[in-house]
């Protein structure tokens, strides 16, 4: 059974009343994946902005199938994760990572070498808990502070760069590192409600760059159909 773990900062948390792109993503394998399969991962919550904590159950859908596990943080980044995943992928048995990291690194931690460092010791620590796991990584998408902060626009481009180079260099047979095109069309004044975070267009589309990622490169799911 393949068991995904989707691992990310704000962005894959979520706050309190929304969707989130992991159940939109999970409504897509329901319809298209042939095959049993599990959402897995040690937390559960979306973001309360008013306790801020992450300690709300207030999802937007009504599904009580959705399985809400995920191992995503608010203000959480590779830096983070990297010391984590290592005991969720043991104690979750996930074999499949979805990973959206390296925007809140970038904005308050590190640079874009220190983190793709932290991207190689991630890895290094998956594989090191099951060598043969199969991992997707997600480009960073400029937010709104790129737009006014040129050398921040610049530490994204370079990071996403290096990302790249990452995946190529790390990829092997066994233990598949594959790098997912940034989602498509994506406008972050359109996509999202304050120019980082998704609304629902937003997690559509982060939701269709891991699946169509997936497609692909591996024949899993199908095509995301976007309105």
């Amino acid at each position: 059974m393949l068991r995904f773990m989707p691992v990310g900062d704000s962005m894959t948390i979520g706050s309190a009343g929304e969707h989130t792109w992991r159940y939109r993503f999970w409504q897509h394998l329901c319809a298209t994946h042939n095959g049993p399969f599990k959402i897995v991962g040690p937390r559960e919550t979306l973001y309360d902005k008013t306790l801020d904590a992450p300690t709300s159950y207030e999802y937007a859908d009504t599904d009580p199938r959705f399985p809400r596990a995920h191992l995503a943080g608010w203000g959480e980044g590779w830096l983070h994760m990297a010391p984590l995943i290592a005991g969720a992928i043991r104690e979750q048995r996930a074999n499949v990572l979805l990973v959206s990291l390296g925007l809140i690194d970038l904005g308050f931690y590190t640079n874009a070498e220190q983190t793709a460092e932290n991207t190689r010791r991630f890895v290094a620590a998956a594989r090191e808990a099951d060598p043969r796991v199969r991992m997707v990584l997600l480009p960073v998408t400029p937010n709104v502070r790129a737009e006014s902060d040129a050398p921040f626009a610049a530490q994204v481009a370079r990071f996403n760069e290096l990302l790249a180079k990452t995946a190529a260099d790390l990829d092997e047979p066994r233990s598949p590192l594959l790098l997912a095109s940034p989602p498509p069309s994506y406008d972050i004044h359109w996509d999202t409600y304050d120019g980082t975070h998704p609304n629902a267009s937003g997690e559509h589309k982060i939701a269709a760059a891991f699946a169509s990622a997936m497609h692909e490169a591996w024949g899993l799911g199908g095509p995301y159909e976007l309105s």
